[in-house]
């Protein structure tokens, strides 16, 4: 099906099961242990175990290896380095490779995987592997590798200019009655999600089975197959459940591979769980960046003049954290100057974490607004509504699909009691607390991408939807079911979803906030010829059957769907494919977050009170799953905002933290209520659902939200996060 017109009129508008609450299809499952992931599955017999032997140094070159030992510990069946396995590619979404070998990129890269009867044998065994390197310096200090870092355009483009400019933004700031000139820090983080990255790969003769934690099955295929030198249609990759992502399990990772070439070793199936100390170095992390922001503007608040550039690191070949991608077409000013610069280190590759980008980028730019309004002695909200846009700056050609920005601050500033906030800092006590309150805009760009669905009526009336569409904790199971519920006329009970397996059509996957939107898209699509098919079957004419309550009804008659199928199952498949719609129009997602602290005025220690997340995102398909992935986001935001960081061994090139022990995230008591209110819109330019994404939104702009309500609170302005008590300790206001 292709889209390249405004959705009009559809059966998901009737919204009987499509927009109603509906609790998780897999939650029973989930919660009773019954819901297999990535190591639980039984299929394969007789597995053996592998463990991952990770590289002791971040650059240099492995001069030998010394087995014997490991080969001949207990239970041992196999062990596999780089020079066992032979040539081996690299997989398209891979920076560096995934084994190392005579080469080493960065710290606890895969050495070796030692198989063996039981994981403790294995484990036991990759302690005895010996591996003696050569150790070459490396570069680990961000901050000393951008003082010489060149400008890295966030085109693919090698024509496309490394800066992006609209007007003279140098001299508009010149001349500009009120400036700001900042600087900001993010840190390097990472997405310690709950399931390690594991996987259990079995060998049939030249065709592997693999069960792994993966996002993106067709990628993750594509991958392997390129990696392991083997045709695509040889594998089945299969991930039906997935216990957290954030985007560290968009990509082929190394317990896929060494899980594969462990079994072709052993002559078994292999299950692998990467130990948990491994996880933040062996795969990817959220960059760390250097912000610049400058920003000029008329004393009534008009931004004349707005300049961001964003620095960040990467392995050679690598990309940079895009945290200028929200400043492109958040805020309206007609002189304006974005650019990035790209340092090389060799600490573990950067990529992709939940809301890349812009969750970095309004960290910064979302300060800077309140610094700004502050300079201006406007209200924050007020200073961002004055400079709201309804067209891309860039491009003003270019009108956005829907843009509820302002809507969003004046709901929430009204729900969250913005009047009471004092815009004086420091001067809110509450006993030993100071108080303040913080507001940031929330921005996210949505993107269209093409997704399959294949969809079948047995005789039962029940409808079955296959789709290598993932559900990493988003609840896909449960939108899937509801669109396909809504498009057929039965309930979402009567709906079987199977996800997670290459053998289904090929959808976008999840990440990057595309995954609910375009999924259902494409079940939509897959549906809408299954009805042209049952209408046939049954003597309708489809263009006007209406499916509802299990019956198809036209022109005066109706006639029970199963019937349609009484001589045989019906199966229908389409894809939703984008024409171009998204270039004419500017598809994104707006919110507001809102977020009140107090700050211990004797420690310095900082407790979040109470949050508020007011969201505009076209149609919301279920609203109980889309207030899970935002809350879910806000909390990951007090994260980013207050704790979160991987420290950087700037001497050996690693993060010294790597284990839930160590790096700290947000925990039941850290976390207060939490309101999310979703705004009443559809946006027929996004696709036949009329709805986009949310699970990102949630989260751009928290940070930032919290750092301008401990500033509110305290008077201590903090640019470089996490806002650590150490950071504003010694500069709180006198104890009374």
């Amino acid at each position: 099906m292709k889209f390249d017109t405004a959705a009009g009129t559809n059966p998901i508008d009737r919204m009987k099961v499509v927009g109603r609450p509906h609790d998780r299809i897999d939650g029973r499952l989930k919660t009773t242990g019954t819901a297999p992931y990535a190591y639980e599955h039984r299929d394969p017999a007789n597995p053996a175990y592998g463990y991952i032997v990770g590289a002791a140094v971040a650059t240099g070159r492995i001069t030998a290896i010394d087995l014997a030992a490991a080969k001949a510990s207990p239970g041992v069946l196999a062990i596999v380095t780089a020079q066992d396995a032979g040539t081996l590619g690299k997989g398209k979404f891979n920076t560096v490779k995934l084994l190392a070998g005579p080469d080493v990129d960065h710290y606890h890269q895969a050495v070796a995987i030692v198989v063996a009867e039981t994981f403790e044998q294995a484990r036991a065994a990759a302690m005895l592997v010996r591996v003696d390197y050569a150790r070459t310096p490396g570069a680990y200090d961000l901050a000393e590798a951008l003082k010489t870092a060149p400008l890295k355009g966030s085109s693919h483009d090698s024509k496309a200019p490394l800066v992006d400019r609209v007007g003279n933004f140098e001299d508009a700031f010149a001349a500009a009655p009120v400036k700001l000139d900042q600087h900001y820090t993010t840190p390097d983080q990472s997405h310690m999600m709950m399931e390690p990255f594991a996987s259990i790969a079995a060998w049939n003769g030249d065709e592997l089975q693999l069960w792994t934690s993966n996002q993106m099955i067709d990628w993750g295929r594509t991958d392997l197959a390129k990696t392991l030198g083997m045709p695509k249609d040889k594998i089945r990759f299969m991930s039906p459940y997935v216990g957290g992502g954030f985007g560290g399990k968009l990509f082929l990772r190394t317990d896929a591979l060494m899980a594969a070439l462990g079994a072709k070793a052993a002559g078994r199936p292999v299950k692998l769980a990467m130990a948990r100390p491994m996880m933040p170095n062996n795969s990817t992390h959220r960059p760390a960046t250097a912000q610049h922001i400058q920003i000029g503007a008329l004393a009534d608040g008009t931004i004349t003049a707005i300049a961001h550039d964003s620095g960040s690191g990467d392995q050679p070949n690598g990309q940079p954290e895009t945290a200028t991608s929200q400043t492109k077409l958040l805020y309206a000013g007609a002189n304006r100057k974005i650019s990035m610069h790209l340092a090389v280190l060799n600490l573990p590759e950067g990529n992709a974490m939940r809301a890349p980008g812009e969750a970095p980028g309004l960290m910064a730019l979302e300060i800077a607004m309140d610094e700004m309004a502050e300079k201006l002695r406007m209200d924050p909200i007020a200073f961002r509504i004055k400079n709201d846009t309804q067209v891309d700056p860039e491009h003003p050609e270019r009108r956005f699909s829907q843009r509820e920005l302002v809507r969003c601050l004046n709901e929430g500033a009204e729900r969250f009691g913005w009047s009471r906030r004092n815009p004086k800092p420091g001067q809110v006590r509450d006993g030993r607390w100071l108080v303040g309150m913080g507001v940031a805009a929330a921005f996210r760009n949505h993107m269209n991408m093409a997704s399959g669905a294949r969809v079948r009526l047995d005789k039962s009336g029940k409808v079955t939807v296959e789709t290598d569409m993932t559900d990493i904790g988003t609840g896909s199971y449960t939108i899937i079911a509801q669109t396909a519920g809504e498009m057929m006329g039965v309930p979402a009970e009567l709906v079987e979803v199977k996800l997670g397996d290459s053998a289904f059509p090929v959808s976008a996957g999840s990440g990057g906030q595309f995954g609910a939107a375009n999924a259902t898209a494409g079940v939509y699509a897959a549906c809408v010829k299954l009805r042209e098919q049952i209408a046939q079957r049954l003597g309708f004419d489809s263009a006007g059957a209406v499916f509802a309550d299990g019956k198809v009804s036209s022109g005066g008659r109706s006639a029970d769907l199963r019937k349609a199928a009484a001589d045989g199952e019906l199966v229908a498949e389409d894809t939703i494919e984008f024409s171009g719609i998204d270039k004419q129009w500017q598809l994104s997602t707006f919110g507001a977050h809102f977020v009140e602290v107090g700050v211990d005025a004797y420690t310095g220690a900082t407790r979040v009170r109470r949050m508020l997340a007011i969201c505009a995102s076209g149609r919301i398909i279920n609203p109980i799953t889309a207030r899970s992935q935002v809350i879910g986001a806000m909390t990951m935001g007090v994260g980013g905002a207050l704790m979160e960081e991987l420290a950087v061994d700037k001497r050996f090139g690693l993060f010294i933290n790597h284990d839930l022990a160590q790096y700290e995230v947000p925990v039941h008591a850290d976390i207060p209520h939490q309101d999310v209110v979703f705004l009443d819109e559809t946006d027929p330019l996004a696709n036949p659902m009329k709805a986009k994404g949310v699970g990102e939104l949630g989260l751009c702009g928290v940070g930032a939200a919290v750092a301008n309500a401990v500033y509110n609170a305290t008077g201590v302005r903090v640019r470089d996060y996490p806002i650590t008590l150490d950071k504003h300790f010694e500069q709180l206001p006198a104890l009374a």
